[in-house]
């Protein structure tokens, strides 16, 4: 049997003097398409730390944590196998920096090559490439990166996560500060990388980041998993009513949900 993408067993995470995580468990299969959905301050932050190996659960015995079979990673090679694209990446300085060598970047686990240039192999240029054209960004290889629109360096990001041709998409609130248009055009190539074979793990609190290839809701809020079931059960007006503490209504069309 393969291992588990996630295989977490009453895992509690603390930040500092406060326990943020408390008691998760949860099993994600390799492939799987899962939204992880909740409200701000519900812990989807220490949540995604947890699963990149930033942040470490509470020593307890009846606790376990495991990434696709294995305990402890190195996150150079954990980046192998899960794509990460966190908006924490362009918090860096990127002056300078083109698409090309923002995406090769993601090679060395750095932003930017200055030092790197001579350790680019034709196989690194030819993934590079070929990750710009899967994220419909060939175009962008030799535009600097802050001379793009967010939603151009959204794409950018993602391709930088598929370098290695990951197993799984970890995408952080994927579609924040993009209008109208890029969302749609972000959600449309998310949508045909699920169904070319890569597995995406959403974590959200936007509804419409859902695609329909994500059969598969969990809800996160203080801290805890409440809920975790399919999409049609778990998306309606009074369970997003409850993860939200506000009164939500919901409407369903082609595979999309939207609330207000």
């Amino acid at each position: 049997m393969p291992p588990l993408l996630l295989d977490f067993t009453r895992i509690s995470v603390a930040r500092g003097d406060a326990t943020v995580l408390h008691d998760i468990t949860l099993r994600i299969g390799i492939g799987e398409h899962v939204a992880i959905l909740g409200p701000n301050g519900c812990g989807k932050s220490t949540l995604i730390k947890t699963i990149t190996r930033e942040c470490y659960p509470l020593r307890h015995p009846a606790s376990s944590l495991s990434i696709l079979g294995q305990t402890t990673w190195h996150l150079h090679d954990l980046r192998r196998q899960l794509g990460i694209v966190t908006h924490d990446l362009l918090l860096h300085a990127t002056d300078g920096l083109t698409g090309f060598e923002l995406v090769v970047s993601g090679f060395f686990s750095s932003v930017g090559i200055w030092r790197l240039r001579q350790l680019i192999t034709p196989e690194m240029e030819a993934s590079t490439l070929h990750a710009l054209d899967r994220m419909e960004a060939g175009h962008l290889a030799d535009r600097e990166v802050s001379a793009m629109s967010s939603g151009e360096a959204r794409r950018i990001q993602i391709a930088r996560a598929l370098v290695h041709r990951p197993l799984t998409l970890l995408l952080d609130e994927p579609s924040a500060n993009l209008d109208l248009a890029a969302q749609q055009e972000l959600r449309e190539i998310l949508r045909r990388l699920a169904t070319g074979g890569t597995g995406l793990l959403l974590v959200t609190h936007h509804l419409g980041d859902i695609i329909p290839e994500v059969e598969r809701v969990i809800f996160l809020r203080e801290g805890r998993v409440i809920e975790d079931g399919p999409k049609q059960q778990l998306l309606t007006a009074d369970r997003l009513s409850a993860l939200f503490g506000v009164p939500v209504a919901v409407a369903e069309r082609d595979g999309y949900y939207h609330a207000w």
